[in-house]
């Protein structure tokens, strides 16, 4: 994140890395430990694979959420059980790695551990730079993933720009090599961008991230003579996110750069809205919003020039109606192109609501909405335990200090497993009656008919 933007940030890290409340479920079994296989690309041998048996699949640690640890174990057991997964990042089977840097993931994910990343945040650079060089597509997408899961526990500092200095290169060779696996290049352009808005220091290095980004979802743009709809191609998934992660970076921009960036997308970002995936008309429009809405806190006044044709293009989708289209893509586009319809005609923003613990957070803008979907994209469920705990977050969405709560007040919040189920089982029964009675309904009506 550039200075101008951190000058004012609380001390990072949530250093409440050391409760025991709130942590997941530990994929390991106790056992001796070993020595470590050096890196190899060489999947391991029937011998090494039995030896690894003794940990039981890394990327169950978040499975069973933050209670498991109360009632199965201390921070101490989590802590062990972490530093054996670290080591299995250097494993000689690519599975083993690809495991281990997932289980590691989750638990980061699910817990704010500040102390325990920040005593092994060199060793974790050095396996996750590994990984990133010589593994395949999936090891690739888990140590993208932990990279950025990284700079969240960490927060804004130098801990965090030392990480993006040795991956940043690395990440970006992946997201511009066109021989690499597109999911791997698309996991690549979300993390890369989450990284650089934590860590970013130089505006310089900022600016270049953009470029990387802007070069590959331009590619998406309708060319000047072509007026058709724009086909789908295996490349419009990594189009999409660096769309997203783009858009992301913009946020944190100075108000000159934006301004640039406006004259140079406004007239362009729309063609992208005639794709023929829907996935990709989405997240046009909701970056078409969010540029209106950085565009009006630069100029009140801004004036857009084809604003008819870009509202009736918007009109369309929020009531569209295509036979060939599927029905929860028509669903899913209808919805939201009315809240983006409303942001450029009204400049409204339809307030959500997100609950965590005792706590609600207010999302009413779309700045607001993109930077907690980005980081909900990479913590996905752990998101609402960050919010409560990671004093990082809490600051970019101006929630204060976190809020202490006694262990009385943790138990009475939390909900068995076993009440889960009933819980959930009872809404299952409610939606199966509710179907049934509809159906029976529609039977009665072609009866009559």
């Amino acid at each position: 994140m550039p200075k101008n933007k951190r000058r004012n940030a609380p001390h990072r890290g949530g250093g409440g890395g050391g409760g025991s409340g709130a942590a997941t479920s530990a994929a390991t079994a106790g056992g001796p430990h070993r020595t470590v296989q050096p890196f190899s690309d060489e999947d391991a041998s029937i011998e090494t694979m039995s030896h690894c048996s003794g940990y039981s699949d890394p990327s169950s640690f978040a499975e069973d959420g933050p209670e498991v640890l109360d009632e199965e174990g201390t921070q101490e057991d989590l802590e062990y059980k972490l530093k054996g997964l670290i080591d299995l990042t250097l494993d000689k089977s690519a599975k083993t790695r690809q495991a281990a840097l997932e289980g590691v993931k989750n638990a980061l994910s699910s817990k704010v551990l500040y102390e325990f990343v920040l005593e092994r945040r060199m060793t974790l650079t050095d396996s996750i730079e590994r990984c990133l060089k010589k593994g395949k597509s999936d090891e690739q997408r888990a140590a993208a993933a932990l990279a950025s899961v990284l700079c969240i526990q960490l927060g804004p500092g130098f801990e965090s720009e030392e990480i993006l200095k040795t991956l940043g290169p690395v990440l970006k060779k992946i997201i511009c090599d066109g021989t690499a696996s597109i999911q791997a290049r698309q996991t690549c352009a979300t993390c890369f961008g989450v990284c650089c808005f934590i860590a970013t220091d130089d505006i310089t290095e900022l600016y270049s991230a953009l470029e990387c980004l802007e070069n590959l979802f331009t590619q998406s743009y309708l060319k000047e003579k072509d007026t058709s709809v724009i086909c789908s191609t295996p490349n419009t998934v990594l189009h999409i996110s660096s769309l997203l992660a783009w858009t992301l970076l913009l946020t944190i921009c100075p108000i000159n750069e934006v301004k640039k960036k406006l004259e140079l997308h406004f007239h362009k970002l729309p063609s992208l809205l005639s794709c023929d995936d829907v996935n990709m008309r989405i997240a046009a429009g909701e970056s078409l919003a969010l540029l209106f809405e950085l565009a009006r806190g630069v100029e009140s006044d801004f004036f857009y020039e084809d604003m008819d044709s870009l509202t009736q293009m918007l009109r369309a989708l929020a009531t569209d109606g295509n036979k060939h289209r599927a029905k929860v893509d028509k669903r899913k586009q209808r919805s939201v192109f009315r809240d983006v319809l409303r942001a450029v005609e009204e400049r409204d923003f339809p307030t959500e609501t997100v609950k965590f613990g005792p706590e609600r957070m207010y999302i009413d803008s779309w700045v607001k909405k993109h930077t907690y979907d980005s980081f909900k994209e990479v913590l996905g469920s752990g998101m609402q335990y960050h919010l409560q705990t990671n004093e990082f977050l809490r600051n970019v969405f101006e929630l204060g200090p976190p809020v202490m709560l006694d262990a009385a007040a943790l138990k009475t919040m939390k909900i068995s497993r076993f009440e889960r189920h009933l819980y959930n089982s009872a809404a299952f029964k409610a939606r199966t009656k509710a179907r049934s009675k509809c159906r029976d309904k529609r039977a009665d009506v072609g009866e009559f008919f």
